[in-house]
C-alpha cells in the first residue's frame, strides 16, 4: 500500500483528555480517517516511558494498567480498553535489532498518559492493535531519527505511526494560577512569554520551510537542529518531549519521502495553548 501519514501530536497537559480542544477534535478526525483506510496497527512512541544505557524498549505487558492521573475523572479513561499488539511488538523489535539498537521487550511496564491520553482521544470507540517505545536517556536526536528510519518499511503495511510530545512543554515555566483559580486549563491572563512563540515559530518553520523545498532528508536536518536554537531550553527544560518528533522525522525524512512530505504534505491541524505557555501544536505528515 501507498506510504500511510505519519502524526507528531503535542499532548499537552492530563488537563488535554478531560477538556474538550480544537486539537482533541482534530485527532479523532485524524483516528477516523485512518481507520477508513484500513489502518490496523498502531506504533507510538512518547515522552514519558525512558530507558536507560544505549537501550531502547518495546512495551510488551499483555494486560497494561493505565498509570492514574490528577484532575481528570476517572471514567474519563479507566473503562477505556488498552489492546497491546504483541505480533507487531515482535516484529518492532526484530526490525531495530536487525538496525543495530539493543532493542528489548518490557513485559511489566504500564502505559502512560501521554499514550493512553492520545489514543482515547484518537479512537475512542475501541483501541486499536498498539505498539508502545520506549525513549532512550541520553536524549541523542540522532539515535531517535535513526530509530524510526529503522521502522519506516511499516508505513507500507497498515500501520499508523504517532509521536507523542509536545511544541513547547517547559512545566517550570508554565503559569499555573488560572488553572487553580478558575478550573481552566486554557485560561489565559497574558500573552504567552516571547520566548515560547519564538520556539513555537522554530518548529513551524524548521517542518515546513524544509517540506516547501520537497526535501525530506531536509526535515531531518532541520529538526534535529532545534536542539540548538536560542531559545529552545527555555522551551523544553527537558528533552522528553522534542524526541518523538525525532523519531518522526526518521519516518517521514528519506528520500523516497521528497514530495510525500512536500508542502502540501505537511499539515498544521490544530493548535492550542495551555497554562499561558505550553503549545500544544498538530502535525500530520503526508495524506491517505
Amino acid at each position: 500500500m501507498p506510504l500511510t501519514p505519519v502524526h507528531f501530536f503535542s499532548h499537552g497537559s492530563t488537563a488535554m483528555l478531560g477538556e474538550e480542544s480544537d486539537s482533541a477534535d482534530y485527532w479523532q478526525r485524524c483516528g477516523q480517517a485512518a481507520l477508513d483506510n484500513g489502518i490496523e496497527h498502531v506504533v507510538i512512541m512518547g515522552a514519558h516511558w525512558v530507558t536507560t544505557g544505549d537501550s531502547i524498549q518495546i512495551a510488551t505487558n499483555p494486560t497494561p494498567a493505565k498509570n492514574p492521573i490528577g484532575g481528570v475523572h476517572p471514567s474519563k479513561y479507566v473503562p477505556y480498553h488498552l489492546n497491546p499488539d504483541l505480533p507487531m511488538c515482535n516484529r518492532v523489535q526484530q526490525l531495530l535489532q536487525s538496525a543495530g539498537f539493543n532493542a528489548t521487550p518490557n513485559p511489566t511496564v504500564d502505559w502512560i498518559h501521554d499514550i493512553y491520553l492520545i489514543l482515547i482521544r484518537t479512537f475512542p470507540k475501541q483501541c486499536p492493535p498498539t505498539t508502545v517505545l520506549s525513549l532512550n536517556a541520553r536524549f541523542d536526536p540522532h539515535y531517535h531519527l535513526r530509530v524510526g528510519a529503522a521502522l519506516r518499511p511499516l508505513r507500507h503495511e497498515k500501520v499508523l505511526f504517532i509521536g507523542s510530545g509536545g511544541t513547547v512543554h517547559n512545566l517550570y515555566r508554565n503559569t499555573w494560577g488560572p488553572l487553580l483559580r478558575y478550573a481552566d486549563n486554557f485560561a489565559m491572563e497574558a500573552p504567552p512569554g516571547d520566548w515560547a512563540l519564538a520556539f513555537r515559530q522554530e518548529m513551524e518553520d524548521a517542518v515546513t520551510k524544509a517540506a516547501r523545498k520537497g526535501s525530506g532528508v531536509g526535515l531531518r536536518k532541520a529538526v534535529t537542529g532545534l536542539l540548538k536554537v536560542p531559545r529552545y531550553r527555555e522551551a523544553h527544560a527537558t528533552d522528553d518531549h522534542i524526541m518523538s518528533l525525532m523519531f518522526v522525522a526518521g519516518l517521514v525524512g528519506d528520500v523516497e519521502d521528497t514530495g510525500d512530505a512536500g508542502s502540501e504534505g505537511v499539515e498544521i491541524g490544530a493548535e492550542d495553548w495551555e497554562l499561558t505557555n505550553m503549545c500544544n501544536t498538530q502535525f500530520t505528515f503526508g495524506r491517505w
